[in-house]
C-alpha cells in the first residue's frame, strides 16, 4: 500500500475528495440565508414599481407583495375568468367561482392585468363585467392588491375558444384591445376590495419562507457522502490487491 502507485492513486483521491468537499461547503453556504426578509415585510404596501417592472418576474421573496398603482381602465376588456376559489366574505370554501378582471393601463403603453373580485356564478361574474363596463371604462383608478405570478397557461374547452380558466396575463393579452407595442406585467394584481356586485378576493399572506433551504443542506451532504466514498474506493483497490499479493506470496511459500 505504500508503493508509489497507491500513493499516486491516494493523492487522486485527496483531490477529488477535496474538490467534493469544496462543492458541499458551497452547497452549505447556500441553505442558510444570512440575511432573510423581516417578518411581514409582504404586508407593507409599495409602489407597483419599486417591487417589479414590466416583462419581468417576481422575484420570491416579493411574491404576495402588497402594493399599490393608479392608472386608466381599458374599454372592453373586463374578461371573466372561471375556477376560482374563494375562502370567507360571504363565499363557501370549496366553492369554485369565478373572477371579474380588467385591463389597468398604469402609463403610456404600460399594463398590468387586475382581478378585481369573484362571484360565484357565472352570470353573476358576468353582469359585474357588463356594469364595470358602463361605469368604470375609460376611468381612472387607485388600485391596492397582492402581486402574483402568472399562472401559467391552459387549453381552452373546444366549445368556447374564448373561456379562460388561469390568471395568465398571457391569456388576457390575447384577448385585449389597444395592445400594439403594449408593454405589460407579467405577474397580476389581486384587488384588495372589489367594486359592487363582487365579493373581495381573499389573498391571505403568504407563508414566511424558513431561512434555511433544506434542499441544499441535502445537496451537502450529498458530496460529503462522495468525498468518503473516494477514499473508500482507494482503500478496497489497495487491500485488494494486498490481499492477491499475500495469496501469492503464500502460494510461493507453500510450493
Amino acid at each position: 500500500m505504500l508503493r508509489g502507485r497507491w500513493i499516486a492513486v491516494l493523492c487522486a483521491c485527496l483531490v477529488v475528495a477535496g474538490v467534493f468537499a469544496f462543492l458541499g461547503q458551497w452547497q452549505l453556504e447556500r441553505a442558510i440565508d444570512t440575511d432573510p426578509p423581516p417578518a411581514g415585510v409582504t404586508e407593507e404596501v409599495r409602489l407597483l414599481t419599486d417591487v417589479v417592472s414590466p416583462g419581468e418576474y417576481v422575484p420570491e421573496p416579493l411574491v404576495g407583495q402588497r402594493v399599490e398603482t393608479a392608472g386608466t381602465w381599458v374599454a372592453g376588456d373586463f374578461l371573466v375568468v372561471s375556477s376560482r376559489f374563494n375562502d370567507g366574505d360571504g363565499a363557501d370554501e370549496g366553492v369554485s367561482g369565478y373572477w371579474v378582471t380588467g385591463q389597468l393601463r398604469v402609463a403610456e403603453r404600460t399594463s398590468i392585468a387586475v382581478a378585481l373580485g369573484w362571484a360565484p356564478d357565472r352570470e353573476s361574474a358576468d353582469a359585474a363585467a357588463v356594469a364595470l363596463e358602463k361605469t368604470a371604462a375609460g376611468t381612472e383608478a387607485d388600485i391596492t392588491g397582492r402581486i402574483i405570478s402568472d399562472e401559467g397557461t391552459a387549453l381552452p374547452p373546444t366549445n368556447d375558444p374564448f373561456a379562460m380558466s388561469k390568471m395568465s396575463p398571457a391569456m388576457l393579452l390575447g384577448q385585449w384591445h389597444e395592445t400594439e407595442e403594449l408593454s405589460m406585467f407579467r405577474p397580476y394584481l389581486a384587488s384588495t376590495t372589489a367594486p359592487t356586485g363582487l365579493v373581495d378576493i381573499v389573498s391571505p399572506a403568504p407563508d414566511e419562507l424558513s431561512s434555511v433551504n433544506w434542499l441544499n443542506v441535502f445537496y451537502a451532504i450529498e458530496w460529503a457522502v462522495f468525498a468518503g466514498f473516494a477514499f473508500y474506493i482507494w482503500y478496497r483497490l489497495a487491500k485488494d490487491r494486498w490481499q492477491l499479493e499475500v495469496e501469492e506470496f503464500e502460494e510461493r511459500t507453500a510450493a
